[in-house]
């Protein structure tokens, strides 16, 4: 219940159209049962008065007959056109909602999940909430309406028949759907969880096609999604088996509720208490009042389903995130001047620290470097830089201020990064770039690119800027993916830049060319590299070498030449 109140609140912005497609709903169903009732009254009344060779106004009933079609008809096409909209309206800012939330936990707390996990809640699990409005909360409300008002109609006429009806709507529409929500609980929660495992596991498959092919793997990978697969089958059969039942249950119970209207209105017919038009009236509104209940069972018995895919996205929504965001404004730094004082940071469940009393003076427009064996917590210190994690103890300060006091979106602002990863999207190059300032004129992307050494290649391309870059930059080179990123980090046009392993798995031909435009890069700026790249780090004005969590070695590239670890890290036979 808990769970169906939130999501209950999470469709507030949307009650306007949920209200309108439950009122056509409504009235599409009292429709029907209309026309069924007064067919039977009509076709009954109009044999009765044939016999009798009596005249009777038939212009009236046939009209109403007429209108509940038309209202029927309409109301079909009106009824799935709100629902639907209301549907497609809540999934939308569920979508919104969703990732709104996940924007704090990244990365920290994200690191728990796998992509394909991620992709499957924000896809699939929020698809699965479209059941709850339209196949659960529509026809419950109806039902109950309509319900009420069916009994109360039957009572007009015999209180004896609107017993019997009120007993038979209970059985098919609290009974049933009860024991299908029972029957379909256990099963419904493993259905959601195949999916989102076939679903990561195919996007595993996928990109590790090539590994799996290298090493004889692929078939055994194959194995294990067929094994998946009949386990979602065998889930999703006994659904259907438990649908089929509780369908044919409701079925079962509506005819019965139809022979014993008229088992029990027959003798009502000799004594004068009903009149042979409106026996026949109620036993046909007795069986069309099994509409508003029909879909009962199958709501309940997907409800189960339904929910689980809604706890799936609020165990992400309510992990708190690594980072507590300030409560007031940010402050404003002097200057770009990073001082770490004595920071100590160890991730969750981890045994020894990452960062271990870590100090580092860097003023405004310096530059220094960072190496060490991995693990050594390199990257770590650029998370901590950016707000991603805080120290366990010690402090970060920005001009002055301490990093805490800055909300991560206003400290990110002051921030560029080139990362060995550069991640491009699925878009332009021209839209690539627009990310790092989205109101940048043609002039200045094109300033940034030949800066970045990568106009003159874009301009080759049959579509310029516009040229589409694929998955994750799939069509690009890792160079000129790169270049890209050192264009976008130009854009911009942050005082403090942050450079992890800018060259890495280049050729050396590339990576000299690519130096020369991450040098434009660094001019007027406070930068921190991570590299161990005898090319960049020569460049530096100073480098710390890391151990263990530890700076053990301080100096620039000449000095620390000579010392006993840092030539080491990179690969430096000094007596050759």
């Amino acid at each position: 219940m808990q769970d169906l109140m939130r999501l209950w609140r999470l469709f507030a912005p949307y009650r306007g159209w949920m209200l309108g497609g439950f009122a056509v709903a409504l009235i599409t169903l009292l429709a029907n049962v209309a026309l069924m009732a007064i067919s039977g009254w009509f076709i009954t009344a109009m044999a009765v008065a044939g016999a009798a060779g009596v005249a009777m106004n038939y212009f009236t009933p046939a009209a109403v007959i007429r209108g509940s079609a038309i209202a029927r008809t309409a109301g079909r096409y009106f009824e799935r056109l709100i629902t639907h909209e209301a549907t497609l309206r809540q999934l939308a800012g569920l979508r919104v909602w969703f990732y709104r939330h996940l924007e704090p936990l990244a990365p920290a707390r994200l690191m728990a999940y796998h992509s394909g996990d991620l992709l499957t809640r924000i896809r699939s699990d929020i698809d699965a909430l479209d059941n709850l409005y339209v196949r659960v909360m529509v026809p419950v409300l109806v039902a109950i309406t309509a319900g009420v008002a069916f009994v109360l109609f039957t009572a007009l006429f015999d209180l004896g028949l609107a017993l019997l009806l009120l007993c038979t709507l209970l059985i098919a529409g609290v009974l049933l759907p009860w024991l299908g929500h029972r029957l379909g609980k256990e099963p419904g929660q493993r259905i959601v969880q195949l999916q989102a495992d076939l679903r990561q596991a195919g996007i595993d498959g996928t990109q590790g096609l090539s590994e799996l092919l290298v090493y004889g793997a692929a078939d055994g990978h194959a194995r294990h999604l067929d094994r998946i697969s009949r386990a979602l089958v065998a889930e999703q059969q006994r659904m259907s088996g438990i649908s089929g039942i509780t369908q044919a249950a409701t079925g079962f119970t509506a005819n019965l509720t139809l022979w014993a209207v008229l088992w029990l209105g027959i003798p009502l017919v000799h004594d004068g208490t009903l009149a042979p038009p409106q026996l026949a009236m109620l036993a046909l509104f007795s069986l069309a009042t099994f509409e508003a209940v029909a879909p009962l069972p199958l709501a309940f018995q997907q409800l189960e389903s339904t929910l689980a895919a809604a706890r799936r996205l609020f165990a992400i929504v309510d992990t708190k995130p690594a980072v507590t965001e300030p409560t007031g404004p940010s402050p404003t730094p002097r200057d770009s001047h990073i001082a770490i004082e004595s920071v100590r940071f160890h991730y969750p469940d981890a045994e020894r620290p990452v960062l271990d009393g870590i100090d580092l003076d860097l003023p405004a427009g310096r530059r220094v470097a960072i190496v060490g064996a991995t693990g050594s917590g390199k990257t770590t210190l650029f998370n901590l830089l950016l707000r991603f994690w805080e120290p366990v103890s010690g402090r970060i300060r920005l001009g002055g201020e301490p990093l805490e006091a800055f909300h991560g979106e206003d400290l990110r602002e002051r921030v560029a990064l080139v990362s060995q990863y550069t991640h491009l999207f699925d878009a332009s190059i021209r839209e690539n770039l627009l990310i790092a300032a989205p109101d940048a004129p043609q002039g200045l992307l094109e300033q940034a690119c030949e800066t970045a050494q990568i106009h003159g290649f874009i301009a080759e391309l049959p579509d310029g800027y516009d040229t589409w870059v694929g998955e994750t930059g799939v069509r690009l080179s890792g160079g000129q993916a790169r270049r890209i990123a050192i264009a976008r980090a130009l854009l911009r046009d942050a005082p403090i830049l942050l450079l992890d392993e800018p060259t890495e798995g280049l050729d050396a031909v590339t990576e000299r060319a690519l130096m020369d435009a991450v040098q434009q890069l660094m001019v007027g700026r406070t930068v921190l590299l991570i590299t161990h790249r005898p090319v960049a780090l020569a460049q530096m004005d100073e480098i710390l070498v890391l151990d263990q969590g530890r700076v053990v070695e301080r100096g620039t590239h000449r000095e620390l030449l000579q010392a006993p670890i840092y030539p080491r890290l990179l690969g430096l036979d000094l007596e050759s």
